[in-house]
């Protein structure tokens, strides 16, 4: 160690550029820029900040960001069960609509279904409504009959709105027949097949005196009813349900406003 810095003492004193008057050589002129590669060094850490405001911005939505992709990736307990009972519907509704079109597995005996789903359409049942209405001659039976039709078009009108405004489409691509297009029964929820079955058949149990073996019939016809338009791929399983509940609905508000027997005979003589 001692050898080696006398070694570099004596190069240092035999340099000529160390010497007192060749000193100003080894110094940068002055006014000359600073090299580029110190430039960039010092423009780090004496860059100006960014203002307050933008900062203040940044770390705000930062902090909203985050929220917002939590509340979009962990949706709430409702959304998932939600979801969930919809998916099985739709999965189970097509398991159910095995007479969807002629491929299907049951494609032959589609138009025996559909022909049990014709049995709860509102054309039929007004038509034949009407046409009892005008044979008949006792006061009770036309009461009784002019309830009916009341019961009916309450029908027709309710479930139009409410399909206008759910627009929910069948499990399967099927367009509407004739008869759907008029009566307005265009989309799937609720199921206006259902609806009428429910409503008709409460409707004969509690003002038409029917023996058991024709009571236990009329509630499967309308088990039927519904059955068959999930089978012909025409409704959901839950707009069939739905269509239940909203025919017994609609029975207990025409019970509510039942007309008498002489706002019938009014209504009838007008007619």
């Amino acid at each position: 160690m001692p050898a080696s810095q006398s070694r570099a003492r004596a190069r240092d004193r035999s340099n000529v550029l160390n010497r007192a008057e060749f000193l100003s050589l080894n110094q940068p002129p002055k006014g000359t820029p600073e090299p580029r590669s110190s430039g960039r060094k010092a423009s780090g850490p004496s860059a100006q900040p960014p203002p307050a405001g933008d900062g203040a911005r940044e770390r705000r939505q930062s902090q909203q960001l985050p929220e917002e992709d939590c509340m979009q990736l962990n949706p709430s307990f409702k959304g998932i069960a939600f979801n969930s009972l919809l998916a099985i519907d739709i999965c189970m509704s097509k398991r159910l609509g095995v007479c969807a079109g002629r491929a299907a597995s049951w494609g032959s005996a589609r138009s025996m279904v559909k022909l049990i789903g014709i049995t709860g359409h509102g054309i039929p049942w007004i038509g034949g409504t009407i046409l009892c209405l005008v044979k008949s001659s006792t006061l009770a039976g036309q009461e009784v009959l002019m309830n009916l039709l009341l019961a009916l078009l309450l029908d027709i009108m309710t479930v139009a709105g409410v399909q206008k405004l759910i627009k929910r489409r069948g499990p399967f691509d099927t367009s509407p027949s004739l008869l759907d297009y008029l009566t307005m029964d265009i989309y799937a929820f609720p199921a206006g097949h259902a609806s009428r079955a429910a409503m008709v058949s409460k409707f004969f149990l509690s003002h038409l005196v029917l023996a058991v073996p024709l009571r236990v019939l009329l509630v499967l016809w309308a088990f039927c009813v519904g059955l068959s338009r999930v089978m012909i791929g025409r409704h959901h399983i839950t707009d069939v349900l739905s269509g239940f509940v909203i025919g017994y609905f609609q029975f207990r508000l025409v019970e509510l406003v039942w007309m008498s027997s002489n706002t019938c005979q009014m209504l009838i003589s007008v007619w």
